[in-house]
């Protein structure tokens, strides 16, 4: 049985005190942290690179869950893993081989995960299904925090479930944006068992936050 797990998103976090921002949500149930790399080319913006990972992995024992919002990413992926990564997400839309990176990313023993836009079909993962480890569909346009949640993507969940199902296969399914309070229950109940949560976690009584979102998973079988 898949389990359901909070992904806290640091981007959303501040970093006059990312390492106390860390240890609350950490401490508070969070079992992963979802760590972005934008690089301003497949996505506006620009956020943090390899030496910002590597000094946050001497702070926490956290899953990492780094997610390459970054165009070519079989570039960097051993440089990643080497800085801490647990897991590395590519998008399909940023490279032409994504078979041959998600075998890529395997072979450094962490796990492997492809991200899909709101816009892209579910049918560029039917030949990558079996070697991918997490499927991470983002539910706004990437690039940016605190967007609201897209009410199509719902569909979009539960039909990629159902797809997983079908293979017999237990792939973990992220989603990534918009996902607060009103709407964790509603991407639970489609298939979802991963979620990313920034600004809805990180801010004022973060510990808080995160104890809600987690009991609120915890409530959820995860999706069988």
């Amino acid at each position: 049985m898949r389990k359901n797990i909070l992904a806290p998103s640091i981007l959303a976090a501040d970093f006059n005190h990312l390492q106390q921002d860390i240890q609350q949500t950490v401490e508070a149930g969070a079992e992963y942290l979802h760590i972005d790399v934008m690089d301003g080319m497949f996505v506006p913006s620009i956020s943090f690179g390899m030496p910002v990972i590597q000094s946050i992995r001497k702070t926490t024992d956290c899953f990492f869950d780094v997610h390459l919002m970054i165009e070519q990413p079989e570039r960097y992926i051993e440089e990643f893993v080497k800085c801490g990564a647990d897991s590395v997400t590519v998008h399909a839309e940023a490279t032409k081989h994504l078979h041959r990176v998600m075998q890529q990313i395997k072979a450094c023993g962490v796990k492997a995960g492809v991200a899909l836009n709101p816009s892209t079909p579910l049918s560029v993962l039917d030949y990558v299904l079996e070697e991918t480890d997490m499927i991470l569909l983002m539910t706004v346009n990437p690039g940016f925090g605190g967007q609201k949640y897209i009410p199509q993507m719902t569909g979009k969940i539960r039909t990629l479930r159902q797809k997983l199902i079908e293979r017999g296969l237990e792939t973990d399914i992220q989603v990534d944006g918009g996902v607060n309070a009103d709407t964790i229950r509603e991407v639970l109940g489609a298939g979802a068992n991963i979620c990313v949560a920034g600004s809805a976690v990180f801010g004022t009584q973060t510990a808080e936050k995160t104890r809600e979102f987690v009991k609120i998973m915890n409530e959820y079988t995860a999706y069988e």
